[in-house]
């Protein structure tokens, strides 16, 4: 009973904290924005300041940065240019600096916001601002990683390498511990066009698995049935002892949290690669 209802309360946290919201963007922005959560407020200042830091965590962050009528990056260069205009060249404009930057804000786009606003703000706040951005915006700094980019999207870690489970995984795919005791849960990322060997959790009574779609896009599917098209949220609950399969769509990443179910003589049998003729039928 505690196993379910430990369950119910995870499933019910992911469900509602891994929702995706679209919002109008100018070209060349990423359509996808995800939920902002900040801590710093409660971090900081819990303890000595808790209403401001709840107006800070949860209204600031959490509401008004959530709103969807502009863009995360468009919200970022407004944050940017005001602090700016008002002198404040401390932590706080650096954090918004490599937030802006993390939202695609280019060195190009940066230097011609920061020289515009110079003529308005003043030269002397365009230097300060200037020389804090320079250093968030290093050539040498190397660039992120599809992986990195794609990381910075889920609220749950990527993890290692799934290496212990490679030779059942055509294309590379990573694992992380979620939860060791209770309820296991792992949340397992396919990079795209990567999917896992047919397969069957087998089992006496009970057993399965359950998948939680937390970012990307991917598939599942039962042998002989169609192909389902898994999006953040979307929940499969795969029978114990049936043949199937899942894995990343072949444009996107894909995460998915596997929770194991207990049952009893339980086991998984790993069979044949899902070949490129089958795999390529989800685009049918």
């Amino acid at each position: 009973m505690k196993k379910i209802l430990f369950l119910i309360i995870i499933l019910s946290f992911i469900l509602q904290s891994t929702c995706f919201a679209f919002a109008p963007q100018n070209k060349g922005e990423n359509k996808t924005m995800t939920k902002i959560v900040q801590t710093a407020g409660r971090d900081n200042l819990g303890n000595f300041a808790p209403e401001f830091a709840h107006f800070n965590d949860d209204i600031l962050f959490g509401e008004n940065w959530n709103n969807q009528n502009i863009s995360t990056k468009t919200r970022c260069i407004i944050t940017v240019v005001a602090l700016m205009s008002q002198g404040i060249t401390d932590s706080s404009l650096k954090y918004h600096l490599q937030n802006a930057k993390n939202n695609g804000v280019t060195k190009e786009e940066i230097s011609a916001i920061i020289t515009n606003t110079a003529f308005y703000a003043g030269w002397p706040k365009a230097w300060a601002v200037f020389n804090l951005a320079k250093d968030i915006w290093n050539d040498n700094t190397p660039a992120l990683t599809e992986k990195d980019k794609y990381a910075q999207t889920i609220m749950f870690p990527i993890g290692n390498p799934n290496d212990a489970y490679a030779k059942y995984f055509i294309g590379q795919s990573y694992i992380a511990p979620v939860s060791s005791s209770q309820v296991k849960i792992y949340n397992v990322t396919f990079e795209p066009k990567c999917r896992n060997n047919w397969h069957i959790h087998k089992a006496k009574s009970g057993g399965g698995q359950m998948l939680i779609a937390v970012g990307g896009r991917g598939y599942y599917q039962e042998w002989g049935k169609e192909p389902i098209e898994m999006k953040p949220g979307d929940v499969i609950n795969i029978p114990a002892n049936v043949k199937h399969w899942h894995g990343a769509a072949p444009d996107s990443w894909f995460s998915h949290l596997a929770v194991e179910i207990d049952g009893i003589e339980t086991s998984n049998e790993w069979l044949e690669p899902v070949s490129d003729e089958e795999y390529l039928k989800i685009l049918q």
